[in-house]
């Protein structure tokens, strides 16, 4: 089968020093898609940015974990802080999600208010994922769907970073890798009966903030056959928000990497395609 690769970016919008990133990952090297966040402190500038790169695919980013919101935080109480803040713990935000009624409504409101803001920028929806994945989750994956169904929503991210590669490349997948692994087909089944294009495979979950040169270089040889969505967290530089939420992360390091000459060379001599959402569905340019 042919191997394709969709070269993507997260947490557009979110700083000025990740739209910088982006930005250059796009024009000098192999980024192709990127996923906004509609409420980051930096969005306008991230659609301003888009809108100069025709090139670039953009899809939404949906917030319901450590972000801001994009509703009023008095329309939302039960979901955000009083400055419109989601909250870190992803255990309790599950658990909440999953059986406080007053809370399912509030959420449905605002993930639903986060596609209407990407519509009125007035980019072409690309696809759709959630920051820290939490798509997982059955009742947000499936309040995504729905909510982008409306909106022209055609493809989406599901996380199913094949344990196999990792392991190939020496590194040991986590105690919750079978259990992540069940939630992405769970998304799957859900995203193929709304009729959603999926990506095959993911990469950037156990690399996570280092998707660096030297760990691409080894990870392109063995990318399975089929369509990858690697991932990315680029910024041209550090800031105090990315200091504060990624402190670990190599931003820098991963704009490195998306630039790098030797990885793009990689990906030609591997014989991988490099592609789109949009090219997959055959959205029109």
């Amino acid at each position: 089968m042919l191997r394709r690769a969709i070269i993507s970016a997260d947490d557009f919008g979110l700083s000025l020093a990740v739209n910088e990133g982006i930005e250059r990952a796009h024009r000098e090297g192999l980024l192709s898609t990127a996923s906004l966040m509609v409420a980051g402190d930096a969005a306008e500038d991230a659609v301003r940015r888009a809108r100069a790169m025709p090139d670039l695919r953009v899809g939404l980013h949906v917030v319901a974990i450590e972000g801001p919101a994009a509703l009023p935080p008095s329309e939302i109480a039960a979901l955000v802080d009083g400055d419109g803040q989601f909250p870190s713990d992803q255990m309790r935000l599950g658990l909440s999600y999953a059986f406080r009624a007053t809370v399912k409504r509030q959420l449905a409101r605002e993930i639903a208010t986060q596609f209407r803001a990407f519509e009125a920028t007035g980019l072409p929806l690309d696809h759709a994922n959630a920051h820290k994945h939490m798509h997982l989750h059955p009742v947000v994956g499936r309040m995504i769907i729905e909510a982008g169904r409306s909106h022209g929503l055609r493809a989406l991210r599901v996380p199913a970073e094949p344990a196999r590669i990792l392991g190939a490349l020496g590194s040991r997948p986590g105690p919750g890798a079978r259990a992540l692994l069940a939630w992405t087909r769970l998304l799957r089944r859900q995203a193929h009966r709304a009729g959603l294009v999926t990506n095959d495979h993911a990469f950037g979950l156990a690399w996570s903030g280092g998707m660096t040169e030297d760990r691409l270089l080894r990870l392109i040889p063995r990318l399975p056959a089929g369509l990858s969505e690697i991932y990315f967290h680029p910024a041209a530089g550090r800031d105090a928000l990315l200091d504060r939420l990624m402190p670990a992360y190599a931003h820098e390091g991963e704009l490195a990497a998306l630039i790098s000459p030797a990885v793009m060379s990689a990906f030609v001599g591997a014989g991988i395609q490099r592609t789109t959402y949009a090219e997959t569905v055959g959205m029109p340019r």
